[in-house]
C-alpha cells in the first residue's frame, strides 16, 4: 500500500529534481542543493563506476539505504552509458519499503531514460529483478542484520553506496561495528563512497582496514569520503 504524499512531504532542490523529507528522522533525503546532483556527482562519479565499466563487462553495486533509488538510477545510467552490455548485479538494502514505492508513484526517476525507470518501477514492486544486464535484490529490514545476509552470500562490490541518514539522527549505521561489516562486502579495488566527512565516520572506516580519501564537495563546503582497500590520495578533489 502506498502512502500519501502527507507522510514524505516532497521539496523541490535547486537542481529541479524532488526529494523527500522525513518526519521520522527530520530531515530530507537527499542535499537540497540538488537530489540528481548528489547521486551523480558525490556517490557515482566518486566512485569511479564509468571507467570500472569501461573496464569490466560485471560490476555488483551495494546500494545501502536505498530510499528513493536515485543513487542506483545514477549508477545505472553511468554504467551503460560507457557500455551497454555491462551487467549489473546490486544488492540494495533499505528499511521502509514504502519508500522507494512512493518515488516510484511521484515518478521522481522519470528524469532518467528508459528503460532505468520501468527496470525500478518494477523493483521497488517486487524486490527483485532478472534481467540479461541486471540482476538485483532489494532486502527490507534494519540494515544492522540485513548485511549480514550480503556477507553471507559473500557479496563483494565493487561500489558502495553509503547513504544513511547524518550520523546525528541515524547513529546506529555509522557505528565502527556496522561499518566493519560493510567492509567485508567490498571488493579488493572497490570503492566505498559516502558523503559524510565526520571524523568518527572516517575512523571507522579506518578501523575497518580501508584506507580513506575526500570526495568532491557538492552543494556545501564540506566533503564527502571515499574509502577502499587501495591506497588513496587524501584527496581526490
Amino acid at each position: 500500500m502506498l502512502v500519501s504524499p502527507e507522510v514524505y512531504p516532497q521539496k523541490v532542490t535547486e537542481d529541479g529534481s524532488s526529494t523527500f523529507f522525513s518526519t521520522e528522522f527530520g530531515e530530507c533525503y537527499h542535499s537540497t542543493s540538488g537530489a540528481r546532483e548528489e547521486a551523480e556527482k558525490k556517490f557515482i562519479f566518486s566512485s569511479r563506476l564509468a571507467a570500472k565499466a569501461d573496464q569490466s563487462n560485471n560490476l555488483k553495486i551495494l546500494d545501502i539505504c536505498y530510499g528513493l533509488g536515485y543513487n542506483t538510477a545514477a549508477a545505472l545510467a553511468a554504467i551503460w552509458q560507457v557500455r551497454g552490455d555491462c551487467r549489473v548485479e546490486l544488492l540494495a538494502l533499505e528499511s521502509d519499503r514504502v519508500v522507494p514505492l512512493a518515488a516510484i508513484r511521484e515518478k521522481l526517476l522519470n528524469s532518467w531514460s528508459q528503460p532505468i525507470p520501468e527496470y525500478l518501477s518494477d523493483f521497488a514492486h517486487n524486490h527483485r529483478l532478472d534481467l540479461p544486464n541486471l540482476t538485483a535484490k532489494l532486502l527490507i529490514g534494519d540494515a544492522r542484520q540485513t548485511i549480514t545476509r550480503v556477507i553471507d552470500a559473500g557479496f563483494q562490490a565493487e561500489a558502495i553506496f553509503l547513504d544513511p541518514f547524518s550520523p546525528g539522527k541515524c547513529p546506529q549505521l555509522w557505528t565502527v561495528e556496522f561499518l566493519a561489516l560493510v567492509a567485508k562486502c567490498l571488493s579488493p579495488t572497490g570503492y566505498l563512497v559516502t558523503y559524510s566527512c565526520a571524523a568518527s565516520v572516517r575512523r571507522a572506516l579506518q578501523l575497518a582496514g580501508l584506507q580513506i580519501g575526500a570526495t568532491d564537495s557538492v552543494g556545501r563546503r564540506s566533503p564527502g569520503t571515499i574509502a577502499s582497500f587501495l591506497s588513496l590520495p587524501p584527496s581526490l578533489s
